[in-house]
C-alpha cells in the first residue's frame, strides 16, 4: 500500500533561510523547523507523497538515504524525527565504502560495523528490517544464489532466473515478497532461508541474532517499535549542528 510507504525527507528542501537561521545547539529536535521554516515539513510531505505514489520504489530509496547522513519519517511505524542536522562540507567515497555495511558481510563483520557507529545487535536486526522495502541489483546477490548453501533451493532457482552467472548485473529482485509494504515478510523470509543478500541471511544462520529475527517475524509491533528507536539512534550519529557544517543551497555541492 502506497499510503504505508510515505516518507518526509527534509534534505529535499533547499531554502537559504535555513542556512542563516540554524541554531547553535548541539541537540537535535523534532521542532527544529517550527519557527525558522514552519511550512517545511508539510511541503516536503506533499512532494514526497506524490513521488512515492508515482514510483513505489522511491520509498525504499529514501529510506536508504538515511544511511548516508539523511533522515526520514515513515508512514508505518512512526516517531518524532530529530531535525536540525547539517550537511558536511567534505565528502569521501572511500570513507563511505569503508563505513557502510556490505551486502556480502557475515554476522561478525555486520556487528562490528554497527558497533563502530554506537549501534548494537538489536539496532542491526531492526534496521536491516528496512529491507522489507525495495529491490536489490543482481551483482549484490549473485554469489549468494549460486554458491551459498544456507538457502532454500526453490528460492535460489527463482533468483537464478533473474540473475545468471554472467551478465544482468543491474537486474532487480525484491528484497522480500512484499517490497512495497512495511511488514515482517522480510524476517519470515530469513526464517525460511530466503534472504536475498548474504548479509540478510547472516542474521538468521545459527548466530546471536537468530532470536531477534524469530521474534520480529511473528510480532510486527515489536519490530516497528524497535525500528523507530534505532532510526532515532542512527539519526544522532556524528551530528553537525550550529556552526559545524552547513545547509547546502544545492545538495550536489558545498555552498
Amino acid at each position: 500500500m502506497v499510503s504505508r510507504t510515505i516518507f518526509c525527507l527534509s534534505a529535499f528542501l533547499v531554502l537559504s533561510v535555513l542556512a542563516t537561521s540554524a541554531s547553535s545547539s548541539k541537540i537535535l529536535s523534532p521542532y527544529y523547523y517550527n519557527h525558522v521554516c514552519p511550512k517545511a515539513l508539510p511541503t516536503i510531505k506533499r512532494v514526497v507523497e506524490a513521488a512515492v505514489y508515482k514510483e513505489r520504489r522511491m520509498g525504499a530509496s529514501l529510506l536508504r538515504l538515511h544511511f548516508h547522513d539523511c533522515f526520514v519519517n515513515l508512514g508505518g511505524p512512526t516517531w518524532a524525527v530529530q531535525l536540525g542536522r547539517k550537511d558536511s562540507t567534505t565528502a569521501s567515497r572511500d570513507k563511505a565504502n569503508n563505513d557502510l555495511p556490505s551486502p556480502f558481510m557475515d554476522l561478525p563483520a555486520l556487528i562490528n560495523s554497527f558497533k563502530r557507529q554506537g549501534l548494537n545487535e538489536r539496532d542491526l536486526v531492526a534496521l536491516s528490517g528496512g529491507h522489507t522495502l525495495g529491490s536489490a541489483q543482481c551483482f549484490t546477490f549473485r554469489n549468494r544464489t549460486h554458491n551459498d548453501t544456507n538457502i532454500d533451493p526453490k528460492f535460489a532457482k527463482q533468483r537464478k532466473s533473474t540473475c545468471p552467472l554472467v551478465g544482468g548485473d543491474s537486474n532487480l529482485a525484491p528484497l522480500d515478497p512484499t517490497p512495497a509494504r512495511f511488514d515482517v515478510a522480510y524476517f519470515n523470509g530469513l526464517v525460511k532461508k530466503r534472504g536475498l543478500l548474504h548479509s540478510d541471511q547472516a542474521l538468521f544462520n545459527g548466530g546471536s541474532t537468530d532470536g531477534l529475527v524469530k521474534a520480529y517475524s511473528s510480532n510486527a509491533k515489536a519490530f516497528w517499535a524497535d525500528f523507530a528507536k534505532s532510526m532515532v539512534k542512527m539519526g544522532n550519529i556524528n551530528i553537525l549542528t550550529g556552526k559545524q557544517g552547513q545547509v547546502r543551497l544545492n545538495c550536489r555541492k558545498v555552498n
